[in-house]
């Protein structure tokens, strides 16, 4: 899950012209006031490349309100450092992360709910603010989704392949005509990555959590361990190094996509991050959704959102209120940003403004349109690492159901 920014000053500039960055009027003076107690400045927290994204943006507003407004990078464990800087008093206004850290940012204490009215509210894709939404109530701004798809290159496969199976067929055959090296592109490396298999393990009939009767999930009812798990890896197991090949723990987040634009692999899992890449190696690609295991259940991906956030403790938080909720919702904004890196935009106004200039974007959220939201519940946390490594292990050759009911048993402790 990368973002990129090339070029987005002059497109951002572009658009900020357009749009004035104007928020409600109504609102400015308060802000402004709060902005003048705060020391007249307001402090956005992003990863090293949304920070490109935003400086222009931030530009503008601290001039519309009179303030300086400061877009810092933390380029390494954002969400952690923005925890900690939480309770120490010595963190940012803002922070821009994705929607799984709400659990961990509310149980922390992190972040306050945005106040969006329902006008607002109705102008965003209706799964992105499912995800922002915890407990009842709206913790963030999203601007963008994101899910992984199949991309293909079309020379070396013309057609989709509608199971996983046909996949390794073809991927084997070209390897065979040495047309390929590899018959997948599909991340893992030594230590896993559940984003990227969680199709797959869908499709085998696997879940992680499952949901309570208001459709949250419900970290007491962990699938990690249980049958339904087990079989999924026994199927992924089929595909790892000591069955098809088609899984390896040499194909990293690294070197998985430049696989692919190197045309040794015809087959990529990734998402939107991964086009900027596929198109300036020339490559003539096609996208459609992740194939599951033949007479097995659909593949779902994880949808995944980006968002804005208020931080709780912030020093200007009538400010922080006023640009996530009043600057971030405009249109032009989301379109600049997805011209900057081209994820879906949350915002439909936006969607609908560059979905006829971008094919790839229809095909993504078709791709996505079945997919499940990432849980953002605090138990997520415990997922990750015991999942991956038992992924990277049953691939390199472990036993799926020990090395799965370890896992769950790990995940388990940790929840508790």
């Amino acid at each position: 899950m990368r973002i990129r920014t090339a070029g987005v000053v002059a497109v951002l500039g572009l658009a900020l012209a357009a749009s004035g960055c104007g928020g409600s009027d109504g609102d400015k003076p308060a802000a402004k006031e709060s902005a003048k107690a705060a020391g007249g400045k307001l402090v956005i927290w992003a990863d090293d490349k949304r920070t490109a994204a935003l400086k222009p943006f931030a530009e503008e507003f601290g001039k519309e309100n009179g303030v300086t407004v400061e877009v810092q990078a933390v380029s390494k464990d954002l969400q952690t450092n923005f925890v900690t800087a939480s309770q120490q008093g010595s963190g940012p206004d803002v922070v821009v992360g994705a929607h799984d850290w709400i659990g961990n940012l509310v149980q922390n204490g992190a972040i306050d709910p945005v106040q969006l009215g329902a006008e607002q509210k109705s102008a965003f894709n209706e799964t992105a603010v499912k995800a922002v939404t915890f407990n009842g109530q709206l913790y963030g701004v999203p601007y963008a989704t994101e899910n992984v798809a199949l991309i293909r290159n079309t020379e070396l496969a013309p057609e989709a392949p509608k199971t996983i199976e046909e996949l390794v067929a073809t991927g084997k055959q070209l390897k065979a005509q040495k047309k390929a090296s590899e018959i997948l592109c599909l991340q893992s490396g030594q230590n896993g990555d559940a984003y990227h298999i969680y199709p797959l393990y869908t499709s085998g009939g696997g879940y992680l959590f499952g949901t309570a009767a208001n459709g949250d999930y419900d970290p007491k009812d962990l699938g990690v361990g249980k049958p339904e798990s087990i079989a999924a890896f026994q199927k992924i197991a089929k595909l790892g190094e000591k069955g098809e090949g088609a899984l390896k723990r040499s194909i990293t987040g690294e070197n998985s996509i430049a696989t692919f634009t190197g045309k040794k692999c015809a087959y990529l899992v990734s998402g939107p991050w991964a086009i900027a890449d596929a198109k300036k190696a020339n490559i003539k690609y096609d996208i459609s959704p992740v194939p599951g295991f033949a007479g097995g259940k659909e593949a779902q991906p994880f949808v995944g959102v980006q968002a804005f956030y208020v931080a709780a403790k912030g020093k200007n938080k009538a400010l922080a209120q006023e640009f996530v909720t009043n600057y971030v919702t405009k249109p032009e904004l989301a379109v600049a940003l997805y011209k900057a890196e081209p994820r879906p935009p949350a915002l439909t106004a936006a969607f609908d403004q560059v979905k006829g200039e971008d094919p790839d974007l229809a095909k993504f959220q078709e791709a996505g349109k079945n997919g499940q939201v990432l849980p953002a519940i605090p138990a997520m946390a415990a997922i990750w690492d015991p999942f991956g490594k038992a992924e990277a292990a049953v691939i390199g050759g472990a036993d799926p159901a020990q090395t799965i009911t370890a896992a769950g048993k790990t995940i388990a402790g940790q929840i508790k």
